[in-house]
């Protein structure tokens, strides 16, 4: 029976992929929330459990989709798997795919929170930056692995793994007050 189901799983995944990226976006976003949450020090008495799901409606319909949409156009444009074009293909997605991912991650969030598009718009604003400069860091690496050596059916599975890694930092770039931050350094630096 098990054989079964794993059989027909394999299959159903195999002929739907993007259903496949959704179901482990799904999965793997609220992981790095509560990753995150337990970093800070919470438990399962105390875990934002509304946050976790944030986290997975948000990547699952719209994470997976987007990124999917990304890996089959950048596979048309380059179709070849060597160093070379993995490295293109990861230059491309930091200066295209990168920064609109990274805007929308905090405007849509901040709107499943239910603040206004202005609110979203400010902590965008304010936590872009410093988010985007840490992925210029991370993701040109994964992603010329990504492209250069992990075949076309498995790539949004493997960046999914890389990527609890991410959500992990982005669940705290998200909770993390950075205006504060900034206006207690500056009184820091003024003493």
């Amino acid at each position: 029976m098990l054989t079964f189901i794993k059989n027909h799983w394999r299959l159903f995944t195999t002929t739907h992929p993007l259903l496949r990226g959704s179901i482990t976006y799904a999965v793997l976003w609220p992981t790095g929330s509560l990753i995150q949450q337990s970093l800070d020090g919470k438990n399962f008495k105390n875990y934002d459990y509304m946050r976790m799901l944030r986290f997975s409606i948000f990547g699952s319909l719209y994470v997976a989709p987007t990124l999917y949409g990304w890996v089959k156009l950048s596979t048309a444009m380059w179709p070849q798997m060597t160093l070379r074009i993995g490295l293109k293909k990861a230059a491309v997605e930091q200066i295209s795919y990168g920064p609109f991912a990274c805007a929308s991650f905090f405007i849509g969030m901040s709107l499943l929170e239910g603040k206004t598009f202005k609110e979203a718009i400010e902590e965008t604003k304010q936590k872009f930056w410093p988010t985007f400069e840490v992925a210029m860091c991370v993701w040109p690496i994964i992603q010329t692995i990504n492209f250069s050596m992990i075949p076309e059916k498995n790539r949004i599975v493997f960046v999914s793994i890389c990527s609890i890694i991410w959500t992990t930092f982005l669940a705290f770039m998200k909770r993390t007050d950075l205006q504060n931050s900034v206006d207690h350094q500056s009184n820091i630096q003024y003493k």
